[in-house]
């Protein structure tokens, strides 16, 4: 590819990615739908303006990593183990379910019956279960902003279960690609890839406690200083090789541990806005602009159409299950349960993340992206119009504390 076109394309990208996020901000949609259009309109789905090449998919990869450190570093820890065995429950229902979702209804649509375990076949129609585990995060927190209710009983259990679903569902991702063997196609045996996650943790948590205090320690002598979100990327970038060079993990799992570990800092929200910078500007919209690109509805036969919708209604439906019948059992009211699957039900770009580290590990054919791109459009038009309704008539509970509109800030960035 000649350099000169690298420019051509990337400005495109840009631009479009921002007219079709302010357009869909206007719409009250999720920028990241509006991105994801972009995409699709200047790739070979519509206009053909742009077109795939391996310097935007590596692109594309940085834009990756830099969203899960930005992720990790949003994560309130002590909230995070404050959340009680409700939201862990809730959270663990919310992977569960749709996981067997997706699981059953691949293997039953693609290969007509549960495939034998430890075919290539079981593992696609549990990577396609994988994607249904996501939950997003941001739009769910800028729907519960918006409606006043961020501060509530059941506002706080949903964006804690919603954290906690993403950490869950980052682990089963990176079980699942690890026992599937990735591109090799070899795969390794239950009892390898545990191993090498129990190790990955391990060796995280120690290297984390050191350099915790380290950054701690350079945070107190120079606050506010350039050289700290400069420091922390190369340590989100150091931890995401070694996660998947060393222990055979995917990188963005090392990228989110790393933001997990500095999210403690004093200065945490200034690293944040710096990695904004690159990331929102540039790499993320990249990144959400490529999953545009990569999708062709050419191929797009009436199997594969009836596939996306049961794909869009199996996901709704078995998280609205999940965690409402556990938000039930645990003697909230229907109403408040129903609140509670339905905040649940988001899908944004963490789904899009699992589904393009599918797509590079062979587990999951391009042709299912147009699958995906539906369910988080239909996600993030459907969740905010339905919690509406649910919450009509009730009295605001607060305003959004600060960590939850620092979220918001983000993604109308």
């Amino acid at each position: 590819m000649e350099t000169f076109l690298i420019f051509k394309d990337l400005a495109i990208i840009i631009f479009a990615a921002e007219i079709c996020g302010l357009l869909a901000k206007k719409c009250k949609a999720p920028q990241v739908v509006g991105q994801i259009i972009a995409g699709l309109l200047i790739g070979s789905a519509v206009f053909g303006f742009v077109d795939q090449s391996e310097f935007l998919n590596k692109m594309a990869e940085i834009g990756v990593v830099l969203l899960m450190f930005s992720a990790g570093l949003e994560t309130d820890l002590k909230e995070l183990i404050r959340t009680g065995p409700l939201a862990l429950l809730v959270a663990c229902a919310g992977v569960f379910i749709p996981l067997v979702g997706g699981f059953v209804l691949y293997a039953f649509f693609v290969y007509g019956g549960i495939p034998e375990v430890g075919s290539p076949e079981f593992y696609r129609s549990l990577f396609i279960g994988t994607i249904m585990t996501a939950t997003s995060v941001t739009i769910t927190v800028q729907t519960l902003r918006e409606l006043g209710h961020l501060k509530g009983r059941i506002g706080t259990l949903i964006l804690s279960a919603a954290i906690i679903d993403d950490v869950i569902g980052i682990v089963v991702l990176t079980f699942v690609t690890s026992l599937a063997g990735g591109n090799s196609g070899e795969s390794n045996g239950v009892g390898k890839v545990l191993l090498n996650i129990l190790l990955f943790f391990v060796v995280t948590i120690i290297i984390g406690f050191l350099v915790y205090h380290l950054f701690k320690f350079l945070n107190k002598r120079y606050p506010h200083r350039r050289r700290l979100p400069i420091l922390s990327l190369a340590f989100a970038m150091i931890l995401s090789f070694c996660a998947e060079a060393l222990f055979g993990i995917a990188d963005i799992t090392g990228a989110y541990a790393a933001g997990i570990i500095l999210s403690s800092l004093k200065d945490s929200p200034y690293i944040e806005r710096k990695m904004d910078v690159s990331s929102y500007m540039i790499f993320g919209p990249i990144f959400f602009v490529n999953i545009g690109l990569k999708t062709n509805f050419s191929d797009m036969t009436s199997d594969l159409l009836l596939f996306s919708i049961l794909f869009v209604v199996v996901a709704l439906i078995t998280k609205i299950v999940g965690c409402g019948l556990v938000s039930k059992v645990c003697k909230n009211s229907w109403k408040d349960s129903l609140k509670v699957g339905v905040g649940m039900m988001t899908r944004g770009e963490v789904a899009l993340i699992v589904a393009s580290k599918g797509l590079t590990a062979g587990l999951m054919d391009q042709k299912y992206f147009a699958s995906v791109i539906l369910l988080i459009i239909c996600s993030s038009v459907i969740t905010p119009i339905v919690m509406k309704l649910l919450y009509r008539g009730e009295d605001k509970t607060d305003t959004a504390p600060a960590e939850a509109v620092k979220t918001s800030e983000k993604a109308e960035a």
